[in-house]
């Protein structure tokens, strides 16, 4: 059970705190079933999920440690573009990388899209949207994850990473 202060990833919600566990009087709802009341750090809104929650992803998110061990591990990741003439395919394929909730699978996706829009951008084409829209997902859950583990603002975690890859990884995969 996690306690009210602790930092989560609560689904697509991203890195949330727990802001408090009491009853809730839902209509419907067992009186004495208890929530957590959970405040997504990097959107507005409120979420009350069930202690005992089965249905949405919640886990407690990285240590710094396991961070800058992602950041330092990035210089050496090779991912590789994914192609296929059926969108399902590729939604799919994107889908089961932001299923895992893991922030190397969330990394390599982020990398392996922005493989594809340099592969595109080479041949005088654009990134599609969904690319575009699963890219942004990706590194929305990612960054988010970091900067909390870290204890930086979600907008410096690109600089952050330049820095501590000290150049190794080209700027340009960076958002500015």
């Amino acid at each position: 059970m996690y306690i009210i202060g602790d930092l989560i990833l609560h689904g697509n919600a991203g890195v949330c705190r727990i802001t408090d566990i009491t009853t809730r009087d839902f209509s419907g709802a067992d009186k004495d079933q208890l929530y957590y009341t959970v405040k997504p750090l990097y959107q507005d809104g409120t979420i009350f999920t069930p202690v005992n929650n089965t249905k949405v992803f919640m886990r407690p998110i990285i240590s710094k440690d396991e961070a800058e061990r992602l950041i330092d591990m990035i210089p050496s990741i090779h991912a590789e573009a994914y192609h296929s003439h059926v969108m399902r395919q590729v939604a799919e394929h994107y889908e089961v990388s932001l299923k895992t909730h893991n922030c190397e699978d969330l990394l390599e996706l982020t990398m392996s899209i922005y493989e594809k829009k340099q592969i595109v951008e080479q041949q005088k084409r654009k990134l599609g949207s969904m690319d575009e829209r699963f890219m942004k997902r990706a590194e929305a859950l990612l960054f988010g994850e970091l900067a909390a583990a870290i204890g930086i603002p979600k907008d410096k975690v690109p600089e952050y990473i330049a820095a501590r890859v000290d150049g190794k990884l080209q700027r340009s995969y960076l958002p500015a």
